[in-house]
């Protein structure tokens, strides 16, 4: 991982620039390595992921975005890549349930403790049922929030999908 951009984990990211949130504290306490990778956010950006791959410099296929979706079970969680959509009835099927919605903001901030646009799929209030979309696992690295607008993690999807006891299958599609 590059040491170019942001503070290194996994020692003491609490205290590197006020860029400590729940996400980089559970990466720490792990002792997993990642890398954080800031960038000014633009207050009227609506695509929050394309915003971050643009001002990182990073293919849309690398960056993951973290939606939350409503299943017969209650929420879940999806990580897909910015580069596309959740297939929302591959995401049902890969929690075994018949169906999924998407789940409503206020409700997601809520349940996560995170705002939108800044939902990592790491360190929310409690743990919730997480899919990773298989496409991760062709990276050595990839990005998605660490819990604030204007800031990505950068680590290995295997720690991802290990620490959110995700399972992984393909529910991105591309469109």
């Amino acid at each position: 991982m590059s040491k170019s951009k942001g503070a290194r984990g996994p020692r003491g990211a609490k205290g590197q620039g006020g860029q400590g949130t729940p996400a980089t504290v559970a990466l720490s306490q792990a002792g997993v390595e990642f890398t954080l990778h800031p960038y000014e956010h633009d207050a009227n950006a609506q695509a929050y992921g394309e915003e971050a791959a643009d001002a990182l410099g990073v293919p849309y296929e690398r960056i993951f975005k973290t939606l939350v979706a409503e299943v017969e079970g209650g929420l879940a969680v999806a990580v897909v890549p910015v580069a596309g959509k959740l297939d929302l009835k591959a995401f049902a099927a890969a929690l075994g349930s018949k169906r999924a919605a998407m789940a409503e903001a206020a409700k997601v901030e809520r349940v996560t403790g995170y705002v939108v646009g800044g939902i990592s799929p790491l360190g929310q209030r409690r743990q919730l049922p997480t899919v990773v979309d298989s496409s991760a696992l062709e990276f050595e690295t990839v990005y998605f929030s660490a819990g604030r607008r204007g800031l990505q993690i950068e680590t290995a999807p295997a720690e991802l999908v290990r620490l959110t006891r995700a399972t992984t299958a393909s529910i991105g599609r591309t469109g």
